[in-house]
């Protein structure tokens, strides 16, 4: 800028003047055409420096483009792999809430059975305890009847009359009525087969109190191991039956003492000692009712 700045003051200066001479306007316009020759050989320089710089920058952008080609078709297979990885966690996923599905439906399956299993549990226990009652009634008739023992007493006059006499071995009672030792004994009996079994556990006890030893008591030494049996007191019950054997090992409730004595213990998971038991009654009274109750159930213990 600052070399045109002369020549614009020349031609300025003649055209206020008016005075320049035709030389002096010719070394101006050679001196015009000089710079602007100047200019365009600068440009032209320039051009022919930046030509270079333009094949560079074409030669990057092609390579730029042939990467980014390069790039997009080795990702295109990862993108295609990347599908695929989903679709199968996808498979996958499927499969496994299926998987949970069944085991849902098994756990389901499982406590429904369980709780099956434990109703058939109880069902078989109510039974059991059925069967135990209906044993002992059975062994009661046939022990009031005389059925199984050699040497009964004669059965006596009030059940020939069909009257209800105490359990066991009985005297005939006197056209009086019964003694105070009879009531007492039938009165604990019937609060037995009532199923009051803790008053009628108390009855036989003041009983045996009283009368400790009667014709009557060992039957009511016995009825209380039969509550306590009852009330699902099987070690208690086992110190009572015990009481019988001992007390009285000649009466006709020894048997049925020794068998119950071993029922309490299998009641209690201890089947070495029911087993024992149950032997004994087989081996001492193998000709009774007790001894084939005896055999039945160390067959089913087995």
């Amino acid at each position: 800028m600052r070399r045109y700045l002369p020549i614009f003051f020349i031609i300025v200066l003649v055209s206020v003047t008016g005075c320049a001479t035709t030389d002096d306007l010719r070394r101006v316009r050679i001196d015009i055409n000089r710079q602007i020759q100047e200019t365009n050989e600068k440009i032209v320089s320039v051009e022919q420096g930046q030509a270079p710089l333009r094949k560079e920058i074409a030669a990057l952008r092609n390579e730029g483009a042939k990467s980014q080609e390069a790039a997009i078709a080795s990702i295109q297979p990862l993108r295609g792999s990347l599908a695929e990885s989903r679709a199968e966690i996808t498979d996958v996923r499927g499969q496994l809430q299926q998987i949970r599905g069944m085991i849902d439906s098994l756990r389901k399956d499982l406590a429904s059975a369980s709780a099956r299993t434990g109703k058939r549990e109880e069902e078989e226990k109510a039974l059991r305890e059925k069967l135990d009652h209906l044993t002992f009634k059975i062994n009661f008739i046939e022990n009031f009847l005389g059925i199984g023992k050699n040497e009964e007493p004669a059965v006596p006059l009030a059940e020939k009359a069909g009257k209800q006499p105490p359990p066991g071995p009985v005297k005939e009672v006197s056209g009086k009525g019964k003694t105070d030792k009879e009531s007492l004994y039938t009165a604990a009996y019937e609060l037995f087969k009532e199923a009051k079994y803790e008053k009628s556990r108390e009855a036989f006890e003041n009983f045996l109190k009283q009368y400790p030893d009667t014709e009557y008591s060992d039957n009511a030494q016995f009825w209380v191991g039969e509550c306590y049996y009852f009330e699902k007191k099987y070690e208690k019950a086992i110190v009572e039956y015990d009481k019988v054997t001992k007390n009285f090992p000649e009466g006709n409730k020894a048997p049925y003492a020794i068998l119950k004595q071993g029922l309490s213990f299998q009641k209690l998971g201890d089947n070495a000692s029911a087993k024992l038991l149950l032997q004994q009654v087989i081996k001492d009274y193998p000709n009774t009712s007790q001894a084939r109750i005896a055999r039945a159930k160390l067959i089913e213990m087995k």
